[in-house]
């Protein structure tokens, strides 16, 4: 592990700082605070809020741990939590791209958490914000600065965020795994992010935070993520609410154990290695190298370790598990954003004349092309791109998100609550980002999380590519404060947004923009859609991205 102990010991490891170079750890009075694990203090920012970096809460998944469950930790002396720790094992970034926020190091000793609490503690009680991040489940980092929680803990939450094992790491079954750990294996990402919700129930009292007030949010994977955990019976009791951003699915998706451990089965083959220890000792690059990724300009075509039915993290997939009252019923927020990867994968959204469309529409829906043209009529080239994206959303995430709506009132008790972010960035005139097109881009997938943790510094890091407002920012506040009441309250709705739940009868949600407002789903439409899908018709769109996360 990487420890950071006083009395002049030594580090074992040296870890990128989460402060600038030039600047000193500052102690914070009433540190160190004692946990479970051991006792940690953390640093002061300047803005007077408490950060506790790198924190480990779990074992080092090295050697004979890697490809193990994640294991307890704990510590003699004071671990020094001022700094991040390293992120998991992936490919790296491009300097160039949207999400490209420093370098940060790279190993597989990756298990730390990240906690940022408001600068005085006297109420203690406080609700707790926790957030998984995505990356398509191969790349992906709890330290960019995207993800700070300082500016949620300035508005008197605690957040916390944590690194997770990725890719083949992570994921990958095999069945020399299941016969040592008990007839399961693979998911170990998923019960890393166990472990860690497990280790914040048992120890956030000692910051300050509520184990009975802790939510859970991902975006993209992350919100796959924020599905298994709902889905997994190992997380009964750890969090009261949860929030799912572009993409709420608990719809099946995860395979047999059996086919997962054929996939281990070839990836061994494809290393070499004769046995399961030969397997330890390979070197994490040689198996990162045999990873397919599609992200971050790499383009590599090999194996992809699938979320896996282990009998174990789960029992069932995750509508079985709803069936079956293993499911964590809780609130949620459904949420995607108006130019998602439902309208990249959307081949109108290329159209831009009203022949292009029409003509598009033929292609797609045959015979019932006029039925669509009437449920989505355009009548001059203006009206093109507004409906276009209407039917990317109504047949995409939104969708997904009402089809989220529909389970929850089938088969739990617990309220659902949806939105569609539908704001774009204000960019800087004539900026130029390698994997975004800013003249089309509209509000992309991830665009909300800056507005959801008030993170927009991070994008003028290196290089002014954002001109952010009062309005963005105030934007920001609503969205921040409805995450915190879902935490503190079970509900998101406030003083500033009454923010209805979604029901059948009553398909409300909201769209946020710079004023948001409540809308209601046309569900005659996506009825139709649903009932008509579209022919498979290869058209790229210029506002993909390099990648998910």
């Amino acid at each position: 592990m990487t420890k950071r102990l006083n009395a002049g010991i030594v580090c074992l490891a040296m870890i990128a700082s989460a402060l600038p170079a030039d600047a000193a750890m500052m102690p914070i009075a009433g540190d160190p605070i004692t946990t479970a694990s051991g006792k940690i203090a953390g640093t002061e920012l300047p803005s007077g809020v408490h950060a506790y970096l790198g924190i480990p809460y779990a074992k080092p998944p090295v050697r004979d741990l890697r490809w193990q469950p994640p294991q307890p930790m704990a510590w003699s002396g004071l671990f020094n939590a001022d700094r991040f720790g390293a992120e998991c094992v992936q490919v790296l970034r491009p300097h160039n791209i949207n999400h490209y926020f420093g370098e940060e190091l790279v190993s597989e000793d990756c298990l730390n958490m990240n906690i940022w609490t408001p600068a005085t503690r006297s109420g203690a009680k406080l609700p707790v914000i926790v957030f998984i991040y995505g990356g398509g489940g191969t790349v992906g980092s709890a330290n960019p600065a995207l993800y700070s929680g300082e500016e949620v803990a300035k508005h008197g939450a605690i957040f916390v965020n944590f690194n997770y094992r990725v890719g083949l790491l992570g994921f990958m079954a095999h069945p020399a795994l299941s016969q040592e750990q008990g007839g399961h294996s693979g998911n170990y990402g998923y019960l890393d992010q166990n472990a860690a919700l497990r280790w914040i129930h048992d120890n956030i009292a000692a910051f300050g935070g509520d184990p009975e007030k802790v939510i859970i949010t991902g975006q993209s994977f992350g919100a796959g993520s924020v599905a298994a955990q709902l889905a997994s019976p190992l997380s009964k009791g750890l969090f009261r609410g949860a929030a799912m951003w572009s993409g709420c699915n608990l719809q099946n998706g995860a395979v047999p154990l059996a086919e997962a451990e054929k996939v281990g089965e070839q990836v061994q083959q494809r290393m070499g290695a004769a046995s399961l220890a030969d397997m330890r000792n390979v070197p994490a690059d040689r198996i990162l190298a045999l990873q397919e990724e599609h992200q971050l300009g790499a383009n590599v075509h090999g194996f992809r370790a699938p979320a896996t039915i282990d009998g174990y993290f789960w029992r069932a997939d995750k509508t079985d598990a709803m069936r079956q009252h293993l499911f964590n019923d809780v609130p949620i927020i459904a949420s995607s954003n108006g130019d998602d990867l439902d309208s990249n994968r959307y081949p109108l959204v290329n159209a831009r004349t009203v022949a292009e469309y029409q003509a598009m529409a033929s292609r797609m829906f045959g015979t019932n092309a006029p039925e669509f043209l009437r449920l989505f009529p355009v009548k001059s080239d203006a009206d093109v791109p507004r409906m276009a994206h209407r039917a990317a959303q109504e047949t995409g995430f939104l969708e997904q998100s009402r089809v989220c709506g529909d389970h929850m009132a089938q088969f739990e008790t617990s309220r659902t609550y949806v939105d569609l972010f539908d704001h774009k960035h204000p960019y800087a005139p004539g900026v130029k980002i390698a994997d975004q097109n800013i003249e089309t881009i509209g509000a992309y997938h991830t665009s909300d999380v800056p507005y959801w943790f008030g993170t927009f510094d991070a994008f003028n890091l290196f290089r002014t590519t954002r001109n952010w407002t009062d309005a963005d920012h105030g934007l920001s506040e609503v969205m921040m404060g409805s995450l915190i009441s879902l935490a503190n309250t079970g509900s998101p709705s406030t003083g500033k947004l009454a923010w209805p739940a979604w029901t059948g009868a009553q398909p409300r949600f909201v769209r946020f923009d710079l004023e948001p407002k409540i809308e209601t789903m046309d569900l005659k439409r996506m009825d139709w859609l649903a009932a008509h899908p579209a022919a498979k018709i290869e058209a790229p769109s210029e506002r993909s991205s390099m990648t998910r996360d």
